[in-house]
């Protein structure tokens, strides 16, 4: 592992791992799950969010492909929890990702991203100075191997409609991270969610831990919301629940 690496590694323990953000979204999960959830966690990082849903009364399937975080939960995660060491595609396959021994949080396989990014707000001093080969599953890969999810939480840096492009399926809840300074992506993802199903929409901003929007809201409210996003606004993740009809 490289100094460089290391570090990165340890500012992710450091900042997720903060006690008091872990017992929000511990609180976030018990109040938006239902009991005995199972969760998909595509882009686990280090495990934080990972253990507040399984500490939440979930059953949780973790993907990290990414080191040493890989090695890490599958050292240190619950054996309850199931861990695979691989990233959700379109396809099954291999693919290089881009990795940022300083921001680790920032590595992602979409090349297209990380050539845009560095103009982008909050992006500019990231150096994406190493490759590694990871391992490409599907989420109906895991559909068919663990069943349905209640819940898939995406956090894939700029490849969350390839995540997407690699489920047919409808499902309860979704969650996908949206970042100011790429509001294409986040329609396209935005689209490609609504395509699944019919779903409303409400949102968490930056690690907060709390809905921002007393309703949920439809899909052309969060368009709009998306469009009048300053390129230096936080990040948000943007939560999908099917409508019961």
């Amino acid at each position: 592992m490289r100094v460089t690496s290391y570090w990165g590694f340890l500012r992710s323990l450091v900042i997720y791992y903060r006690p008091t953000k872990r017992s929000q979204w511990l609180k976030f999960y018990k109040n938006t799950l239902p009991k005995n959830s199972l969760v998909f966690d595509i882009g686990a990082h280090v495990g934080s969010k990972t253990r507040s849903m399984r500490n939440a009364g979930a059953k949780v399937v973790a993907l990290e492909p990414q080191q040493p975080f890989a090695g890490f939960l599958k050292k240190t995660l619950p054996s309850d929890v199931v861990f695979i060491e691989a990233a959700a595609g379109e396809n099954e396959a291999e693919a290089q990702m881009s990795v940022s021994t300083k921001h680790p949080t920032v590595s992602s396989l979409r090349e297209d991203f990380v050539s845009s990014a560095g103009s982008a707000p909050g992006f500019k001093k990231v150096k994406w100075d190493q490759k590694q080969l990871v391992r490409i599953t599907t989420v109906d890969s895991l559909i068919s191997q663990y069943g349905l999810p209640n819940y898939i939480k995406i956090d894939v840096e700029g490849f969350e409609l390839e995540v997407l492009k690699g489920l047919s399926h409808s499902v309860e809840l979704i969650s996908f991270e949206v970042l100011a300074g790429f509001p294409k992506l986040a329609i396209e993802v935005l689209d490609r969610v609504s395509q699944l199903g019919e779903y409303e929409f409400n949102l968490v901003i930056g690690e907060k831990a709390i809905f921002s929007w007393q309703q949920w809201q439809e899909k052309k409210v969060v368009a709009n919301w998306i469009g009048n996003q300053s390129p230096s606004s936080k990040s948000a993740d943007l939560f999908a629940r099917k409508v019961s009809n």
